[in-house]
This record gives structure tokens, C-alpha cells and sequence, in this order.
């Protein structure tokens, strides 16, 4: 279950996808499977330095917060990435980077305004 945190900036994030996108390695997975247009454990294991196991356990937080979906494909599962639920993503990251520039703006405006006042009072 996804939860929600506000960060103070007026974004709401969800606490769950980015704990799953936050590892590197399910970060080049996702990479993996956007140009590649999906994947299996063992294809994603076979380019990452991680063993098949471990990937399919990487999948498993992915498919939890639905990042990623899975079809059966033989004896395996073929991943997707889910571009709904990756367009959501981007939209939270762009809404903290847009608080951000915005609060180091008022930080930069503030700044030069002591610089100003310093420099008039010397």
C-alpha cells in the first residue's frame, strides 16, 4: 500500500515509489526495460551485476508500487514498465525541482539584498 508524504513543499510524494526507485540498481532496471521495451529476470540479470535472483527480487518492489507489471512468458515473466505510474513519478520529481528552484531564488534574492545592505553600511 502506497503512502503519502508532503515534504513541506507543497508536493505530496509517494513514500513507496520513490523508496522502490531510489535503489540504483532498480533504477538501470527500469532504464533496462524502457529501451529494451521489458525483460525478464534472467535477460535484466544477464546485463546487470546481480545475480537472476536477486533481480527478480528487485521486480517484486517494482511490481509492488507499480512501477512494473508482469505477463507470464513461458517459464518465465516478461516486466513492462508502467508508463502511467512512470509519468507520475516524473510529475512528483518536476513538482520538488519547481519548489526548490523556487525557494533558492528567495534564498539568492535574500542573500544579495544583506550583500546590498552590508555593503551600504561600510
Amino acid at each position: 500500500m502506497s503512502t503519502a508524504l508532503d515534504v513541506g513543499l507543497g508536493v505530496d510524494l509517494d513514500d513507496d515509489l520513490w523508496s522502490a526507485i531510489g535503489d540504483p540498481t532498480r533504477r538501470r532496471m527500469v532504464d533496462l526495460m524502457l529501451a529494451d521495451g521489458g525483460g525478464t529476470a534472467t535477460t535484466l540479470a544477464q546485463r546487470l551485476p546481480v545475480t537472476r535472483q536477486a533481480v527478480a527480487k528487485h521486480l517484486a518492489v517494482l511490481d509492488r508500487v507499480g512501477l512494473v507489471h508482469g505477463t507470464p512468458e513461458g517459464r518465465e515473466r516478461r516486466y513492462r514498465v508502467d508508463d502511467e505510474q512512470l509519468a507520475r513519478a516524473v510529475a512528483q520529481l518536476t513538482a520538488v525541482g519547481s519548489a526548490w528552484d523556487a525557494r533558492l531564488q528567495r534564498i539568492k534574492r535574500l542573500a544579495e539584498r544583506i550583500e546590498k545592505a552590508t555593503k551600504e553600511t561600510n
